[in-house]
């Protein structure tokens, strides 16, 4: 710590971390081990954000993420759309296609930034707010393929005709942002993708996970 942060702060910040990288909840005794702080801290600690609903405790004890985040969450695809349009729009451009970043919400793929090409007789329809299933569409099994290598990726993603008939799509994971779970891909009305695609899309996914880091 330094001069100019907060202990206090910081400690509330690294229990809400803690307590989103766990199902089940943590008890004062398990938070006062990770933290290495006395139990006291722990529960002054969880009750100050338990007032902003930012943390709840069942009837075990046991501490989990409370609702208010969702009212601070709201705010975060306006963020992280603002950063990805850049990269979007030079993608839309070289490739002559729609270009989207597409992020995780639950058990679905949403669509949280879309740019159409200007130049293109046509291209496809693909609107910001549009979901589909994550095992459907190049944007969705991008995003699957990167659980299974979280760390170097696994490339590109191809699909065709999964969400649109004649419709052919490639996406590339966003790796190595903390929180967020997505992907940033085309989707173009083609039999087949490119070959230049593939790795024209990865290097946008590179370029809006730099831009949120």
């Amino acid at each position: 710590m330094t001069a100019e942060t907060s202990q206090t702060l910081d400690r509330g910040l690294r229990v809400l971390k803690l307590l989103a990288d766990t199902d089940h909840g943590l008890t004062v005794t398990e938070l006062s081990n990770k933290l290495g702080v006395n139990r006291t801290v722990v529960y002054r600690l969880l009750a100050t954000l338990e007032q902003h609903a930012l943390v709840r405790r069942d009837l075990g004890g046991r501490a989990r993420v409370g609702l208010g985040v969702l009212r601070l969450g709201r705010q975060v695809h306006p963020l992280v759309r603002e950063a990805a349009l850049p990269a979007l729009r030079a993608l839309a451009e070289d490739i002559g296609a729609t270009a989207h970043l597409t992020l995780v919400d639950g058990t679905e793929a949403l669509a949280v930034a879309v740019v159409e090409p200007t130049w293109t007789d046509y291209h496809v329809a693909y609107r910001a707010g549009f979901r589909h299933a994550l095992d459907k569409g190049a944007a969705g099994r991008a995003i699957l393929a990167a659980r299974q290598a979280p760390v170097a990726g696994p490339g590109y993603t191809l699909t065709h005709g999964e969400l649109e008939a004649g419709a052919s799509g490639a996406a590339a994971p966003l790796i190595g942002v903390t929180g967020v779970e997505g992907s940033v891909g085309v989707v173009m009305l083609a039999d087949a993708v490119p070959e230049r695609v593939g790795a024209r899309v990865m290097d946008a996914a590179r370029e809006v996970a730099d831009a949120l880091r």
